[in-house]
């Protein structure tokens, strides 16, 4: 179980339905093809190339990694670049992943997640062409994206073609948030995109691209296969776990929404083989009859707030996700709900005692969030403070939709 979780379910079929006259039928409903499963689109790029990738476990054809298959479809794959996890996906959230020989290749891995961030110019002296392939969630603190912008400066900068695969946004319905202060701009938000972007990986290149978010304002030279059969709007169950702690469709579809308590004095199921899904603290004991237990667990949660403590609070493994999907915003009940509840006030927001490395204005991307909590200001006034701001990209997106 310290191995990454498999998903249970194959990806689901995620289908479009219309109102059809009796007299019609429905046409054949087709299925979800990721661009690394449209092999007949990119490998002619490729052909006689010394390629490099960026991917993770995740990055798969059908249920073989894609190097593996590109390899055996003779393609020169020369290096492997991993991201956070690592390029097997067997690293804890934030750990340091070294450079390696991947076992099952002989491929040399460079780390991107270590002493170096992005690619050098001489890790790129013997490349010709750089392929992205990691699935994202589609919120600001996951941080694929900014190792994919990362990419694009090194690719521009040393005048090489990144092609990117992209995949479906299993949060794609969701816009919702505070587009992010740059007061607060940091390793888990680099960008002025809202806590849940909207985007796929491919989107969110065109638009730090045509945006000039890259480091000088730089423009990558990219190609993105888009994903076959796809919008926005559609459930999509990933058939691999994207890291160590989302290890099941439930976590996925909540972290937009817990992913904030990062910042605050609860533990929010690390150190559980349930992350994401329940939140609570010792505290709590007397207030709520639900409990866990975090543990050390090697390669989800070390050393995870409250080890070998009783905490108490709230359980979301049942939670009806659907109930997010049909309001289309991200849950602040809960975060409102616990501070009420806390006899600990005064620690709720603090670092110092919550030993995470993100403050709730990092999580967040504003500095007033946590005194609106603190005063009990009603969330129609809070959203009405990320105006014009979220407007205004929800708008922007519009120019770099490759799906409806």
């Amino acid at each position: 179980m310290h191995s990454i979780l498999l998903f249970a379910l194959s990806i689901l079929l995620c289908f479009c339905t219309t109102n059809l006259p009796a007299n019609q039928t429905e046409e054949p409903l087709q299925e979800i093809k990721t661009g690394a499963e449209q092999t007949d689109l990119y490998l002619p790029l490729l052909k006689d190339k010394r390629v490099a990738v960026l991917a993770n476990q995740t990055s798969i054809i059908g249920k073989t990694h894609l190097v593996d298959s590109l390899q055996k479809l003779g393609i020169n794959i020369v290096k492997v670049f991993g991201p956070e996890h690592g390029f097997r996906g067997d690293a804890s959230a934030g750990a340091t992943v070294s450079d390696a020989i991947d076992k099952q290749t002989g491929i040399p891995i460079i780390s991107l997640y270590g002493k170096k961030n992005k690619p050098t110019a001489a890790d790129l002296a013997d490349v010709d062409i750089l392929i992205y392939d990691l699935q994202d969630v589609g919120v600001r603190f996951y941080t694929n994206i900014n190792a994919l912008a990362r990419l694009m400066e090194a690719c521009q900068a040393n005048g090489k073609p990144l092609l990117i695969l992209d995949r479906p946004n299993p949060n794609g319905y969701l816009i919702d948030g505070p587009v992010l202060d740059m007061k607060y701009k940091s390793g888990i938000g680099m960008f002025p995109i809202p806590m849940a972007h909207g985007l796929t990986v491919g989107e969110f290149a065109m638009m730090a691209n045509g945006e000039g978010w890259l480091a000088n304002k730089v423009k990558a030279d990219i190609q993105v296969i888009p994903v076959a059969n796809y919008s926005h709007d559609m459930p999509y169950v990933l058939p691999v776990a994207p890291s160590p702690n989302l290890n099941t469709p439930q976590s996925v579809l909540l972290y937009p929404s817990l992913c904030m308590f990062e910042g605050v004095y609860i533990n929010h199921g690390r150190g559980t083989y349930f992350p994401f899904t329940v939140l609570g603290s010792p505290a709590y004991k007397g207030i709520y009859d639900f409990s866990f237990t975090p543990a050390g667990i090697k390669g989800m949660a070390e050393t995870p707030i409250f080890m070998d403590e009783v905490c108490y609070g709230i359980d979301l493994r049942e939670y009806d996700t659907e109930l997010l999907r049909k309001s289309g915003q991200i849950n602040f009940d809960w975060i409102r709900e616990l501070y009420k509840a806390s006899p600990e006030k005064e620690k709720f927001f603090e670092s110092k005692f919550s030993n995470q490395m993100n403050s709730i204005e990092i999580q967040i991307g504003r500095g007033d969030f946590r005194q609106q909590i603190i005063d009990d200001v009603p969330m129609e006034t809070i959203r009405a403070g990320w105006e014009p701001e979220l407007s205004a990209y929800k708008e922007m997106r519009l120019k770099y939709l490759l799906y409806p």
